[in-house]
């Protein structure tokens, strides 16, 4: 006889089940949406990418409704990689944001019908003052479509909601195409890791993409001093700089040793204060540049088991990072 919990246990699981299978329902289906999207791709995505490169000024994204939220994104997106852009509400052009939009820019507009009452002014105002425009609909002959200067088709495959009218394939597929537009852009620009990082300063991804340089001590506040110092003289820098080493250079300011607290107290002796620098210190120490990025200093450091790395240019030492300066940063 079938207890309560296991009555409760069965719907439990029936309840996952029918779950887990609308979930791979809709991943099904908007897969085959961008599948569709995929094999229609042609000579115009290319237009649109050679008129978005060419632009003298920005990229405008407008789209109303679900439409809205995804041109956010990809005006964010393409903002964040190199490609001025900004999100005009439509509603708003027609209140005087249209005032924004100037002669030099090229505007990309989002409608999965291609019927959005609310483009209106915008479509009508890109014509009067000659600003390119890219239209985003699945329907190439409605309004959108016909005054657009190039159109992007989004597929007519169905939409995964159950009642087949909840933006779900379509959003998706528009999503996937601002990132085809974004991506291609970084690639056409050269986008580099430097130029990521001038525009995510804050967060994770800014800590992520720091330099060495960024983050090491220079100037006076390196602990360098001569290979021929004496001990006396190395305590005190090592002590006075509070990084826990100090670097030693040749002649001809060459990085040629190192010592750490460490080691100081692994040679610890009475004659220690007699020694001088080039008779303790390591050889050879493991150094970095400092273009290089922050997070492979801490990956050397933890490789070695070290806690500072020198950053040298041309095997002269500009820079000393140290493990706790890439942990306060949020790097690990």
């Amino acid at each position: 006889m079938m207890t309560m919990v296991d009555s409760v246990s069965n719907n439990i699981s029936k309840s996952i089940n029918c779950d887990i299978a609308s979930a791979k329902r809709t991943i099904d289906i908007e897969i085959q949406a961008l599948r569709q999207m995929e094999s229609e791709l042609g000579d115009s995505l290319t237009k649109a990418l050679d008129v978005m490169q060419s632009a003298n000024g920005r990229i405008i994204l407008t789209g109303m409704g679900k439409s809205g939220h995804i041109a956010k994104k990809i005006a964010a997106s393409l903002a964040s990689t190199g490609t001025p852009s900004f999100f005009v509400h439509p509603a708003e052009a027609s209140h005087g944001d249209l005032g924004m939009i100037t002669s030099e820019d090229v505007i990309i507009a989002i409608s999965n019908s291609g019927e959005s009452k609310e483009l209106v002014d915008i479509l009508n105002y890109s014509k009067r003052f000659g600003i390119k425009l890219i239209a985003i609909t699945k329907n190439p002959e409605s309004s959108l479509g016909k005054a657009g200067d190039i159109v992007l088709k989004l597929p007519s495959s169905k939409e995964a909601c159950p009642l087949g009218l909840a933006p779900t394939s379509s959003t998706t597929a528009t999503l996937v195409l601002g990132d085809i537009l974004t991506v291609a852009m970084i690639e056409r620009k050269g986008f580099s890791k430097e130029q990521f990082n001038q525009r995510h300063p804050g967060g994770k991804l800014g800590s992520v993409l720091q330099k060495v340089s960024d983050l090491m001590h220079k100037g006076s506040e390196m602990p360098i001093l001569s290979l021929n110092a004496c001990m006396h003289d190395v305590l005190l820098e090592m002590t006075s700089k509070r990084l826990g080493c100090v670097g030693f250079v040749d002649s001809n300011g060459l990085l040629v040793g190192m010592l750490t607290d460490g080691d100081l107290r692994r040679c610890l002796s009475s004659d220690i204060l007699d020694k001088k620098a080039s008779d303790v210190m390591t050889v050879n120490p493991k150094v970095i540049s400092p273009d290089s990025m922050a997070s492979e200093a801490v990956k050397l450091m933890h490789e070695k088991k070290i806690t500072n790395i020198f950053a040298v240019e041309n095997g002269k030492p500009v820079g000393v990072i140290h493990i706790h300066d890439c942990l306060n940063s949020g790097i690990v």
